[in-house]
């Protein structure tokens, strides 16, 4: 059985003390492909350092999350762009809008997730990883406003309604289901339920939100297969169909990319 975590930020401080350890559980339950994430410029040397240890796992990621976003935005920005022409770097993320806290640096938030999403085109539709928070209707208009027939990425943790489902699935988008699911009273469970297998991916966001039975401990890749157990529970189809098929689908990222990527 192969399963494929399509977002986990293992590279954090977090894991400092026993990296080998989470990604020797890991590869033990199955998980031998880890998309890895970043949140702003300087969470990308800690990032690669992390790939390094085992590059044949490791799906590296650069750009700039929302949370970090400040007035210096276009600077921010710019110190990360290089990266996108590395050849160890797979997609862009994670980036989005998050206004739960606050709307502190809205522009400077739709700034920067515009600019990346600009990015993605400029180069061959390289995947996204999407953060919405609090913020569909705003991500729908940035949308809008670029205007582009399609687009390849995975809206990370999905917690929007059947309807905001079916609209990114339209565009392209694969839904990002994590350990969430797994939680009491979880609306995403119905959402689950309704969508095609072939639409969904897994991920952890280790190492926050741990599913059932961990939940309130430290996320990590591993968990991934209580996460598709639980997918494979409310479809009532069996785990291998679920770690097949969600696995083939984060593979589906790096395919669609145009033919002339590198």
């Amino acid at each position: 059985m192969i399963l494929t975590d399509t977002h986990s930020h293992i590279y954090s401080e977090e894991f400092t003390e026993d990296i080998a350890q989470v990604i020797r559980r890991a590869e033990e339950n199955g998980i031998t492909k880890i998309f890895l994430p970043v949140t702003e410029y300087e969470s990308i040397a800690p990032m690669l350092e992390t790939y390094a240890v085992k590059p044949e796992i490791f799906y590296p990621m650069v750009g700039l999350y929302p949370g970090s976003v400040t007035s210096d935005v276009a600077n921010q920005l710019q110190k990360i762009l290089p990266y996108l022409q590395d050849s160890r770097i797979i997609g862009i993320g994670e980036i989005g809008l998050d206004f739960y806290w606050n709307r502190d640096f809205e522009q400077e938030q739709i700034y920067a997730f515009e600019t990346q999403m600009q990015w993605s085109k400029q180069n061959n539709d390289m995947p996204v990883s999407v953060h919405c928070r609090k913020a569909f209707e705003e991500v729908f208009k940035c949308f809008k406003n670029l205007n582009y027939q399609s687009y390849n990425g995975v809206f990370h943790c999905f917690g929007g309604d059947l309807n905001q489902a079916e609209k990114l699935i339209e565009m392209g988008f694969k839904l990002g289901i994590g350990g969430v699911v797994t939680f009491k009273n979880a609306h995403l469970a119905d959402i689950v339920k309704q969508i095609d297998l072939k639409h969904l991916v897994l991920e952890t966001d280790a190492p926050y939100l741990a599913p059932v039975p961990f939940r309130g401990k430290r996320n990590e890749p591993a968990y991934i297969k209580q996460i598709a157990q639980k997918v494979a529970e409310i479809k009532q189809i069996a785990l291998e169909t679920v770690a097949q098929q969600t696995t083939a689908n984060a593979m589906d990222l790096l395919r669609k990319r145009k033919a002339d990527s590198v």
